[in-house]
């Protein structure tokens, strides 16, 4: 990314974001989650009561972005240990999925990403956790579950992002579970970058591709 880009970018960091158009849609974010093992059941609820509505899980995905779509694998996770009916696909963003930052490009990335450096990824981590639970507890770090039999899964992530180790790291285990998994790496984008999606074309793009990915799984006969 070369400095005009860059102040592109951190112009867009100081605008708005403006909302989504479309249909309503249920996901995890990283604002608002409670703590620990809470946000974990509140994601179960949350299935529940759509499921309850009479939704075939066909029709439903699960998605989110930044520790949401941590809590989104976790999720999935959950419902395939209790041998519940999984949702059609699942769509991730700008991921984080380990907890112990163990990638390797945080150094490298640290002075590109405007947004998400490691001594803040910690400093969420101490407070998002209750005393003494392992970073590496797969309810909160995907990358080392066990991801066998999940749906297909889209990755988006950006190139300018410190968090691109850990959605090229989950994708790739994902992979090795043969799991159907599509990586989408863009180029310079940042951290969650469809939520400027009316200033920049890369965010209107991504999101075109995610509607696509989704549309190709979701079952709308049910």
């Amino acid at each position: 990314m070369d400095q005009s880009e860059l102040d592109n970018v951190r112009a867009l960091l100081r605008s708005k974001p403006r909302p989504l158009a479309g249909p309503s849609v249920a996901s995890d974010s990283t604002q608002s989650v409670p703590s620990g093992p809470a946000a974990y059941d509140d994601a179960l609820t949350a299935w529940r009561f759509l499921r309850n509505q009479g939704i075939p899980a066909s029709r439903l995905v699960i998605g989110g972005d930044s520790a949401g779509a941590g809590l989104a694998v976790a999720l999935i996770r959950r419902l395939r240990d209790a041998h519940e009916e999984l949702p059609a696909c699942a769509w991730l963003v700008s991921p984080w999925m380990d907890l112990t930052m163990s990638g390797s490009i945080f150094a490298s990335k640290d002075a590109v990403d405007p947004i998400i450096h490691k001594t803040y990824l910690n400093e969420l981590a101490d407070a998002y956790l209750p005393p003494g639970m392992d970073r590496k507890d797969p309810r909160i770090s995907p990358l080392y579950a066990d991801l066998r039999s999940f749906p297909p899964l889209l990755i988006q992530v950006g190139s300018a992002e410190t968090l691109l180790d850990d959605a090229t790291r989950f994708a790739s285990a994902a992979g090795a579970a043969d799991v159907p998994v599509t990586l989408e790496i863009w180029r310079h984008m940042i951290h969650a970058w469809h939520l400027w999606n009316a200033q920049l074309e890369p965010g209107r793009r991504a999101l075109a591709s995610a509607g696509a990915f989704i549309r190709a799984h979701v079952d709308v006969r049910s």
